[in-house]
């Protein structure tokens, strides 16, 4: 007796289709489960057999074996259990096996029969989508996420019984629906809004510059100078999510298991903010099974490592093919997977170790081979790929007592919603949406500069020491800090802005006092 049921597994963040092969023999009891399974799949020869005695049906008492094709691929979690069941019981006559063509299956079996919900659901229903499936049956827990896909029914379940009678066609399933309209329009507002910061408008106005431009961003200040507040309050300011972005985003949280049950979409741009612990593999991704790390779940949001030179040099270093790439590749013996990790990288840091370096209110106690060292965690290359330097000062007492009316979050976004429509019609024809992804032919093409803005920027290099691409850097800046005035050319104000926002090549600090970053 043989059986055919279709399932899914999920690499990378996407899904293949899986095909769950059960064969029930004559011979001594036996269940042996082949195609390359991993520990948690072999395991589910228990929670199959106890699920379908606890459900009230017939177990037999045969050799039975299950093949999972393709087998020349690692099949790893729980969501096996459910197709396993139904072919067992498809084998023995109970579940008929025209039902089963119709329909993908994923679900982990408890003990007592009920279905819980698995990682991936997301994925799997597109990927039955294109198989040209009729429907998806996914645990209850996992409806909405997999009912954003439109084109293929998703049918959610509770327990192994219900199955068996909706395929049986004793009690109907109503698939789920989800509006994505109603999702996107239900959005919160911001939570963490600019007009609760006092002072530091000048950081303010690096943080609208760097959003415009999709731009990274290093903050540099003394404990207390709201350098982690203001971080928080970039997603603001950031556009909304597109529905493409969206689902790629809540595919990547979909597969490492963060949705909520009742959440269909991440509709609100990640920020991610990882302890200066994190190890390599877990800010980069990797492990056993690749799974994706910090930068893949910062994916299209804000990627935000506070105190920087605390993190190990090695987890730093990891971080320059991602900025430039926009991707991450995992090379494994069995596979390479390769996740997306486009994300603003939002960094935060002291001027030196004990932290009132240049404070004018607190004398500091490090001398300056101890600064040295410290900024000097930070290698060049890297800094080289951060684009605006700030410089975050404590904030004066009148700032903080005072009747100030701050700038609300919504105004800024306006000006940077302005600024990226320009330049989604810049780069119309391109595969890049904003000035941060810019590269040399685009420069070229989209940055031209007078000669008064290229005398301003020898002089800055050859004063300061510029490498080339901290002056690609500075163009692209200014090609942001124009489109944020709604200019069409670039002007010497838009890159002696710029070069302002380059505070470590400058190797000066708030005092004025050089010190070299490097």
């Amino acid at each position: 007796m043989l059986a055919k049921v279709l399932s899914s597994a999920v690499i990378g963040i996407d899904a293949y289709l899986v095909e769950v092969e059960v064969d029930i023999a004559a011979g001594l009891p036996a269940f042996t489960t082949v195609g390359l399974p991993e520990a948690s799949v072999k395991e589910s020869r228990e929670r199959v057999k106890s699920a379908i005695k606890n459900s009230g049906y017939h177990f037999p008492d045969d050799r039975i074996t299950v093949n999972l094709a393709p087998a020349n691929i690692k099949k790893d979690g729980t969501g096996f259990d459910l197709p396993m069941a139904l072919g067992i019981l498809a084998a023995t006559g109970l579940v008929p096996a025209t039902a089963l063509d119709q329909f993908v299956f994923l679900g982990e079996l408890s003990l007592d029969g009920r279905i819980k919900p698995v990682n991936g659901s997301l994925p799997m229903a597109i990927t039955g989508k294109r198989a040209g499936r009729r429907g998806i049956v996914v645990p209850f827990e996992n409806r909405r996420e997999a009912a954003v896909v439109e084109g293929i029914g998703v049918y959610p379940v509770k327990s192994l019984s219900a199955v068996v009678e909706f395929l049986r066609g004793i009690r109907p399933i109503l698939p789920e629906k989800t509006d994505i309209d109603e999702i996107f329009s239900s959005a919160d507002p911001v939570k963490d809004d600019f007009s609760e910061v006092r002072g530091q408008e000048h950081v303010k106005r690096a943080l609208e510059v760097a959003a415009a431009g999709a731009h990274n961003l290093i903050m540099i200040g003394p404990p207390g100078s709201g350098k982690t507040m203001l971080a928080r309050r970039l997603p603001g300011i950031l556009p909304p999510l597109t529905f493409a972005e969206a689902i790629e985003t809540t595919k990547i949280f979909s597969v490492v298991g963060l949705l909520d049950e009742n959440q269909a979409l991440v509709i609100a741009r990640p920020f991610r903010a990882p302890h200066h612990t994190i190890s390599d593999a877990g800010l980069i991704g990797g492990g056993h099974v690749p799974r994706p790390g910090e930068v893949s779940l910062a994916h299209n949001g804000v990627l935000f490592l506070d105190e920087l030179p605390e993190y190990k040099k090695h987890v730093l270093e990891v971080l320059r093919q991602p900025l430039e790439d926009r991707k991450v590749t995992i090379a494994r013996a069995a596979t390479t997977i390769t996740y997306p990790a486009r994300f603003m990288l939002v960094a935060a840091m002291n001027p030196c170790p004990c932290g009132f370096f240049s404070d004018p209110r607190h004398p500091c106690r490090c001398t300056y081979p101890q600064i040295h060292r410290y900024r000097a965690k930070i290698s060049g290359p890297l800094m080289d790929r951060i684009d605006l330097h700030v410089e975050v000062p404590a904030v004066a007492y009148k700032d903080l007592v005072g009747e100030i009316s701050a700038e609300p979050s919504s105004d800024i976004r306006e000006r940077v919603l302005s600024a990226r429509k320009i330049q989604e019609v810049r780069f119309s024809a391109a595969r890049i949406f904003a000035n941060a992804q810019m590269s040399n032919r685009h420069i070229k093409k989209f940055c031209a500069i007078d000669a008064s803005c290229a005398a301003l920027l020898e002089s800055a290099v050859d004063r300061f020491g510029l490498s080339a691409r901290a002056y690609s850097r500075i163009v692209k800046i200014a090609r942001t800090i124009a489109d944020l005035a709604g200019e069409e050319g670039i002007t010497a104000e838009h890159i002696g802005e710029a070069i302002q926002y380059r505070s470590l090549d400058r190797g000066k600090t708030a005092a004025g006092t050089v010190l070299s970053a490097q």
